[in-house]
């Protein structure tokens, strides 16, 4: 595609792609916090283990980010997502045929891998193909995906070991074929672009040049960072909270797990098309704050209906600032540059990652499941108050 080509159509063929292989990337994700209960059972496992076994894909994720936002630009979107597939395969087989928490940890960690490889290369190319009036819808409707993969992965534990009374290790191995699907699509690709709709070869700026390490760029990791250690604390232990505290069945606890992000399907392209329409830091603010007020309001709700709902609320308003959240880092990063922009941008989500279990876990242990929403409430509010001083679009 040459630079100064127009933006392509809203459902294109490349973001149809983008968006079912974002669906396919996450579908993992979530499955093994979905099983925690079952797997501590199992296992005979503490809070602490569970904890570290949530960590160390994180880790992997922290360690492999930067080299593949630099892999990105330097080979391509194409065969970066093909070699992210591939290594979700293999982590479903694996975890298809564990026998200890060990073998779960190591097929956990591939999958997780698999999500680093491919976000920098997926998000770079959705990017790359449109103009920044139409951008945020796109990756509203990019991010749909992902969030319907996160919703499916949960909901898959649910239906196939409710309904159809499978084990936990053929829910990974389900997942395996869509994938090679996914594979398969992406090679059907004809092209790919190489920087941004309307920027010409050699031409420097913000578009194409200029240095990614802004006070803007650090002062949005920062608020990504705050952002992600209190989402990361308050997701691994919600299964186990609506098992324990609320007194919800395993699979019905799952079925709700994963229907926090199934409302992503709509609240994403919903919150791409007023961001591209208020302007993507003030409606991601906007979204956010309405999130942090559900997520209070679901704490302080004495009724397990109550919490629910407000619980599904909160997920519902924080993906409608995905698109804006997404759209902001294009906007700080330089089109050549963009595969390391989104790594950056997604490294305080794994170094997080591997700490915000491991102190969720002892938080749990010491003061009790519901202190882990407080606390984690209290990080958000402090990663919203950088986002709203320090960031400039």
């Amino acid at each position: 595609m040459k630079a100064s080509e127009r933006s392509v159509g809203i459902l294109s063929y490349g973001l149809m792609v983008m968006t079912v292989t974002h669906t396919l990337t996450h579908v993992f994700q979530r499955i093994h916090l979905a099983l925690f209960p079952i797997i501590k059972k199992e296992f005979n496992l503490s809070l602490q283990q569970l904890g570290i076994i949530a960590a160390l894909p994180f880790l992997c994720q922290a360690l492999l980010g930067i080299p593949t936002g630099l892999l990105s630009d330097r080979f391509g979107s194409k065969r970066m997502i093909v070699a992210s597939f591939a290594l979700a395969i293999l982590g479903s087989l694996i975890a298809s045929f564990t026998l200890t928490p060990e073998m779960l940890t190591v097929a956990v960690c591939l999958v997780y891998i698999n999500t680093v490889i491919y976000h920098p290369a997926s998000y770079s190319f959705t990017t790359r193909m449109f103009g920044p009036r139409d951008r945020s819808r796109a990756l509203g409707i990019h991010g749909a995906g992902g969030t319907l993969g996160m919703a499916l992965g949960p909901i898959s534990v649910s239906i196939l070991m409710g309904v159809f009374a499978l084990g936990w290790r053929q829910v990974y191995l389900f997942w395996a074929l869509p994938i090679l699907l996914g594979i398969i699509a992406v090679l059907r690709l004809r092209s790919e672009p190489v920087r941004d709709v309307g920027v010409e070869e050699g031409a420097s700026g913000r578009g194409d040049g200029g240095s990614i390490f802004t006070s803007s760029m650090i002062l949005f990791l920062v608020y990504t960072g705050f952002r992600n250690m209190a989402a990361q604390m308050i997701e691994v232990f919600l299964p186990i909270y609506l098992v324990e505290n609320r007194g919800l069945g395993e699979t019905l606890a799952s079925l709700v797990f994963g229907s926090s992000s199934l409302l992503g399907l709509v609240a994403a392209p919903i919150g791409g098309a007023v961001a591209s329409r208020l302007g993507d830091k003030r409606w991601l603010m906007i979204a956010l704050g309405s999130a942090y007020i559900c997520l209070g309001a679901a704490v302080l709700s004495p009724s397990v209906l109550g919490f629910v709902a407000l619980y599904l609320a909160y997920g519902f308003c924080n993906t409608l600032g995905m698109a804006a959240n997404s759209a902001i880092v294009a906007s700080l990063s330089p089109s050549r540059r963009r595969g390391l922009g989104y790594s950056l941008f997604f490294l305080p989500g794994e170094v997080m990652g591997v700490v915000a279990p491991v102190i969720a876990a002892y938080i749990a242990s010491g003061f009790g499941l519901t202190s882990v929403f407080v606390i984690g409430l209290a990080i958000y509010l402090g990663g919203l108050a950088v986002l709203k001083v320090g960031v400039r679009v």
